[in-house]
């Protein structure tokens, strides 16, 4: 940063000095006064009033002269014209040390988020009212950033000049069109088309209900497996997530392995299905699926897979056959999926009780639940990467969002229906039903995951914020069968979505294959692999899947004929 503007700098340090001391007091303030259990759309609920809050004062000692010394280095790097340079990416742009107005902001901006986000870890409390303040604060403190205003963004300013106020007009229509379609876009969502672009696997819908379609996929090879392979997607997402392109294509690679591959391809509930539980669910969309993959096929058991939800799902619906003595399955593999909820991550901090029960007084005998409030929540988990990067890019510089075909799949929402969303909730999430033999009652069955004994693959991504690793791994203790787990580098997305020939990131396995209590005892002796973990997953599935016969010529069998060619309608339906 120059010094060609002292007098900017004499303002800017005396308004600095006064509010010095009142942004302690309001910091304080604000804590105390803050309501814990309303954050995020789709989670807001009424809540019991806001407990007292006390802080630790040996860290807020700590606090406090942290906060005074920063503020005193800060002071001195702006009178010596040093660069207030951070490593934040929404203040690292050259723009930024080039104004020397805005560079102080954002690094005032970030002395006092940092000072905020210390005050939420000082709180004396219990986890969950502590991890809900940090919550909140993090909420505030994202919204609150001088990026995300025209007034303070040095490089929204910059662009306006050198664009002659072109980047204000595109950014003007950017936010027109987003208030039209109901979200912020996140990619360039007319370059995309279901069908045309993305989910384009060949195959046939060979099956369809009220609830999905199930599609069948052509051979790419002249024999297959036996045993064929049932995909269940989460019904709360659209399933090309496993289909975007050929080159990322789960399905696709499943299918080129030899493996005789059907999906769930869910409907997106409107008013029609509004009454549909998880029982319906369970019943007449998994069951269903497996028994019409087995009739399709002629197998006696199947192999099957659930991804996040659609694993909750594939878990229940064994343990459901389990108990009427039936095991049409002969292995399960379970990606990012909770069948134990007791470490639920971030999300934990919207569940409790009163939360539960206001869901189900709202919806729980029948509605919807918005697709769009469930996609603003888990985007506001991660609000700067997943929100206000958008709002600056699309609305202050007037860029339009470059192509991604995840984040297409991201934007293209589905409803849920209330009773089955209400159940969910409280027998999973709040009360952990599933892993107490018993205590959850499925399609007139009493659950016991101990029952469902059979081998399992069980993958958890490191970086999930949405399935923490530990969820996941606790799987393992869950089940009775032969288990395999294996760790992905990433997210809950991109952890999954790692084909093989991208060679990109890493996976963890133990080769005594072991699997003791704790996630953490586990990786203690895991030995990280180079690239995706496909490849080993594949191995394993094909170890199940019987001996090899050769590929069917045409789709369905009996009466069970293609409908329609894939994806199908049901996925092209919008929330």
């Amino acid at each position: 940063m120059t010094q060609d503007s002292p007098d900017i700098w004499t303002q800017s340090a005396q308004q600095f000095q006064q509010t010095l001391s009142e942004n302690w007091s309001k910091a304080l303030q604000s804590l105390q006064n803050m309501e814990l259990g309303a954050a995020g759309a789709s989670f807001a609920a009424p809540v019991a009033e806001s407990p007292k809050l006390s802080f630790s004062p040996e860290k807020m000692q700590q606090l406090q002269q942290q906060y005074l010394s920063d503020t005193a280095e800060l002071w001195a790097k702006g009178l010596q014209g040093a660069a207030l340079q951070s490593n934040d990416k929404r203040f690292a742009g050259q723009a930024w040390d080039a104004n020397p107005a805005a560079a102080f902001s954002a690094a005032a901006y970030l002395l006092n988020a940092r000072t905020l986000m210390g005050l939420a870890d000082a709180v004396e409390a219990d986890d969950k009212t502590r991890a809900r303040i940090h919550f909140a604060v993090e909420q505030l403190t994202a919204a609150a950033a001088p990026s995300n205003f025209m007034a303070l963004n040095a490089e929204a300013q910059q662009k306006a000049i050198e664009t002659k106020g072109e980047s204000i007009a595109k950014g003007v229509q950017n936010l027109l069109h987003d208030l039209r379609q109901g979200h912020v876009s996140m990619t360039d969502e007319s370059l995309f088309e279901v069908g045309k672009n993305v989910a384009t696997t060949e195959g046939a819908v060979v099956f369809e209900n009220d609830l999905f379609q199930l599609i069948e996929y052509k051979p790419l090879t002249a024999k297959v497996y036996e045993k064929p392979f049932l995909l269940i997607p989460p019904c709360i997402n659209k399933f090309y997530i496993l289909d975007l392109q050929p080159e990322n294509s789960l399905i696709r690679y499943a299918v080129a392995q030899g493996q005789r591959t059907f999906v769930v391809s869910w409907r997106n509930p409107d008013a029609s299905l509004a009454h549909k539980t998880w029982d319906d669910y369970i019943e007449d969309a998994v069951i269903k699926a497996i028994a019409v993959t087995q009739e399709i096929s002629g197998s006696k058991t199947i192999n099957a897979l659930g991804f996040c939800v659609g694993g909750t799902m594939l878990g229940t619906a064994l343990a459901v056959l389990a108990a009427r003595g039936e095991k049409p399955v002969a292995s399960a593999t379970f990606l990012t999926s909770l069948l134990d909820f007791t470490d639920t991550g971030i999300l934990d901090v919207f569940i409790d009780e009163a939360f539960v029960k206001y869901r189900e007084r709202e919806m729980g005998q029948g509605g919807l639940m918005k697709g769009q409030d469930l996609s603003s929540t888990f985007s506001f988990l991660r609000p700067n990467d997943l929100v206000w990067n958008y709002v600056v890019g699309n609305y202050l510089k007037g860029e339009t969002p470059p192509p991604f075909d995840l984040l297409y799949w991201n934007s293209d929402s589905t409803n849920l229906p209330g009773p089955f969303y209400a159940w969910y909730l409280r027998n999973t999430y709040l009360e952990n039903r599933l892993v107490k033999p018993g205590q959850a009652v499925v399609c007139g069955e009493k659950i016991d995951l101990g029952r469902v004994d059979m081998p399992v693959y069980i993958y958890g991504s490191r970086e999930d914020h949405i399935v923490p690793i530990g969820g996941a791994y606790a799987s393992t203790q869950a089940l009775p069968g032969k288990k395999r787990f294996v760790m992905g580098a990433s997210g809950h997305i991109a952890g999954v979505i790692n084909p093989p020939a991208k060679n990109k990131r890493s996976h963890w396995i133990r080769k005594d294959g072991k699997l003791p209590t704790s996630h953490a005892d586990w990786l203690a002796d895991a030995t990280e692999q180079p690239g995706s973990w496909w490849t080993d997953w594949s191995q394993w599935l094909k170890a199940q899947a019987g001996k090899q016969i050769p590929a069917p010529k045409t789709y369905g069998k009996g009466k069970y004929k293609a409908v329609e060619a894939a994806p199908g309608r049901y996925v092209k339906a919008k929330a």
